[in-house]
């Protein structure tokens, strides 16, 4: 769900081969976000809660309402690359993953690589052009290149390698095989505006986003979602004034989120979609003084909200697990490189633990195809501290 705006000079952070949770280091290697459910769900979330395989899946593919199970212990070499390291949203999907890989017993390496926050764009870019060279069977990406990455994905593709988008997909799709989307991006617009509209009560007021990068397609995609929803009458009182970008960098959105209230003094509330966005709006505030003038809201985590949720400057936020995330990308992205499925509409599979799941036609974008995971969950100082524990 973070983004970050990248500059191609810096070379892009791997991790070593490894079939246990590894630590990313930080050389590249030699050659290189069920059911859709459109209202926040009230369960509890767990908290952040080459060739094909050589022997053919257990389960023939099926677009026409068979299950399909995968067979564990294939062996696939597989790539889990998000926007950037460093951050603990891509380190708890990297846990799910990880779940998902010892439950499958998959005998090839998972490996957590990705750039860094100032090389993202090119180097997500570098780490996918690389991936057949590198004999990898899937990539499993978090995007943040929008569709710069698309040519990248494409050629490998053709490679022979599975390109699963995951958090925030290839706008075009092109590269793209599946994208496992954490909510139904639309429903994100109306969960922002909600929140919103509950914090500044029913005479509204002056509002504005702090995003992470320009080219983060699902920042855009959420953002876009939200000014739609703005066009009902309900949310009339509502007025977003800015749009601003911190990069996924808690210094710059800090900075970004105090130039926002110099900048619109009868502003209320700062909405954040990114979870390092809305933590540093946050401190921003409570470290001068503005909680009572500017409240937070957006995407963010417990473990990091929950003080701030407290003494009232963030009183409300949401999110999705992304341990799930990891878990539900890693499964399907593992039927997928086996065999067991083809990635066409009308395909159903077990995922584990959290149960069948369908493809589908991706309702937000003119192409692709998604695996819908939700459901949100919106947190208040009612359960903010039962989920951080």
């Amino acid at each position: 769900m973070a983004g970050a705006c990248a500059s191609p000079a810096a070379s892009p952070s791997v991790a070593a081969p490894t079939t246990a949770a590894s630590e990313p280091a930080s050389e590249p290697a030699s050659e290189a976000a069920s059911e859709p459910a459109s209202e926040p769900a009230t369960e509890p979330a767990s908290e952040p809660a080459s060739e094909p395989a050589s022997e053919p899946a257990s389960e023939a593919p099926s677009a026409g309402g068979e299950v399909v199970t995968a067979e564990p212990g294939q062996e696939l070499k597989m790539m889990l690359l998000p926007k950037f390291l460093g951050i603990l949203p891509f380190d708890q999907a990297n846990e799910g993953a990880m779940e998902a890989h010892e439950e499958l017993e998959n005998p090839g390496a998972l490996e957590f690589v990705g750039p860094t926050p100032e090389n993202s764009v090119q180097g997500q870019i570098e780490f996918v052009t690389n991936a057949p060279t590198q004999d990898y069977d899937v990539v499993m990406i978090s995007n943040n290149a929008g569709d710069q990455i698309g040519s990248a994905a494409a050629t490998a593709q053709e490679a022979g390698v599975k390109v699963v988008s995951w958090d925030s997909p290839i706008p075009s799709a092109e590269g793209e095989d599946l994208f496992i989307a954490q909510v139904d991006f639309d429903s994100i617009g109306v969960v922002m505006a909600d929140m919103a509209l509950d914090i500044m009560g029913d005479e509204g007021g002056e509002f504005a986003i702090l995003s992470a990068s320009p080219d983060a397609a699902n920042q855009n995609a959420w953002i876009a979602a939200l000014e739609e929803v703005l066009e009902d009458p309900k949310y009339d009182s509502l007025e977003l004034v800015d749009t601003v970008y911190g990069n996924d960098k808690s210094e710059e959105s800090y900075t970004q989120a105090l130039a926002l209230v110099d900048q619109h003094p009868d502003l209320k509330v700062i909405m954040s979609p990114t979870t390092v966005g809305i933590a540093a709006a946050a401190k921003a505030m409570q470290d001068e003084g503005l909680c009572e003038q500017v409240k937070v809201s957006g995407l963010g985590l417990p473990s990091e909200m929950v003080d701030y949720t407290l003494n009232g400057c963030a009183p409300q936020f949401a999110l999705w697990s992304f341990v799930d995330l990891g878990y539900l990308t890693y499964y399907t992205s593992y039927l997928l490189g086996t065999g067991a499925i083809e990635g066409v509409e009308g395909e159903q599979f077990e995922a584990g633990r959290m149960g069948t799941f369908s493809v589908e036609k991706d309702p937000t974008r003119d192409a692709g195809l998604r695996v819908l995971m939700g459901p949100f969950k919106v947190y208040d100082e009612t359960n903010v501290e039962e989920e951080a524990s």
